[in-house]
């Protein structure tokens, strides 16, 4: 299969982290390139470079980067920072590189998570069933985790040991990041895949053509709850009603030990102009599924099912 090379996805260069953005996709494969710690941040904001695990590598370029032209890094790391809330893996990253702000640092973290997804995707294959119909909601392939992918990473696992009939792409509002990014991966692939309405999936689930969904995760609660792309709520109460698993395949960066509950997981807020111009309008990012509506959470570290208070706090520790 082709491979989506990480340096492809984002590097750092001797003046600039590059980053291929995601924004024109899948029409352009343009690369932008960021000069400074605030343009990465704002590459972050305008989602040029999406995904939890990707923003978080992102972050860790920009702080060498930072490093290297002699910027202010508490400033750096401030910014960086305030760029998106939910993703705990922006604020995982920047910690990573507290101590050591260098560009090995920074490529460490990059490989790090690659090699996380790689493992990811060995556990989760297991858990899909011979001749599977999968469902996807938003993107979490190479693009989103800067190589392999963390759902997508496991569809792909699974396909290549021919578990994995079709796949299912929900278009994911109101950007559409399943429609023009997981499509595009899949297309790359040769994974053979249709894009759905995100308000087909009940129908889809109901006329038993899903077998699985698989998602991945932007911060997860220590008691399992899972903020993901808005839609995934209503996905996991569709799932739990007909009886098909969702599972949530996320890297221990991911993991936030602080949090209790979805109750403390920040959401984000995006311009209601991605809605729509003309009427009053709410855009929110994120929705949280309640850890009980999960059937398991793949790490790196294998497989976990509830009750998650048991398992991934120590997980979590172990990681850090």
């Amino acid at each position: 299969m082709p491979e989506l090379e990480p340096h492809r996805i984002v590097r750092l260069e001797d003046d600039a982290v590059v980053v291929l953005d995601q924004r024109r996709l899948p029409d352009a494969e343009v690369e932008l390139r960021c000069a400074s710690a605030a343009e990465v941040a704002e590459a972050i904001r305008v989602l040029a470079v999406r995904g939890a695990p990707a923003i978080g590598i992102a972050a860790a370029y920009a702080m060498a980067l930072a490093a290297e032209r002699g910027e202010d890094l508490d400033v750096a790391r401030d910014v960086l920072a305030s760029s998106r809330p939910t993703a705990v893996n922006l604020r995982w990253a920047l910690d990573a590189m507290r101590e050591d702000p260098t560009p090995e640092r920074a490529a460490r973290v990059h490989a790090d998570e690659v090699q996380r997804c790689r493992r990811m995707g060995a556990h989760a294959a297991e858990l899909f069933p011979p001749g599977a119909r999968v469902l996807t909601h938003c993107n979490a392939g190479g693009l989103a985790t800067g190589g392999y992918g963390t759902a997508l990473g496991a569809v792909r696992a699974a396909f290549e040991e021919g578990r994995v009939a079709h796949v299912w792409v929900g278009e994911t509002r109101p950007l559409l990041q399943g429609a023009r990014l997981t499509a595009w991966e899949l297309e790359q692939l040769g994974i053979p895949h249709a894009v759905i309405a995100d308000g087909a999936a009940a129908s889809f689930i109901g006329n038993g053509d899903i077998d699985l969904i698989v998602t991945g995760a932007d911060r997860i609660a220590a008691n399992g709850d899972t903020a993901n792309k808005i839609g995934t709520y209503g996905l996991a109460v569709l799932a739990a009603h007909h009886r098909i698993p969702l599972v949530v395949v996320a890297p221990t960066s991911t993991l936030d030990p602080t949090a209790a509950s979805g109750d403390e997981i920040p959401i984000e807020e995006r311009d209601p102009a991605e809605v729509t111009t003309r009427f009053a309008a709410r855009n929110p990012a994120f929705d949280v599924t309640p850890g009980e509506l999960v059937t398991a959470i793949v790490t790196e570290r294998g497989v976990h099912r509830v009750p998650y208070a048991e398992t991934l706090p120590r997980e979590t520790a172990a990681a850090r």
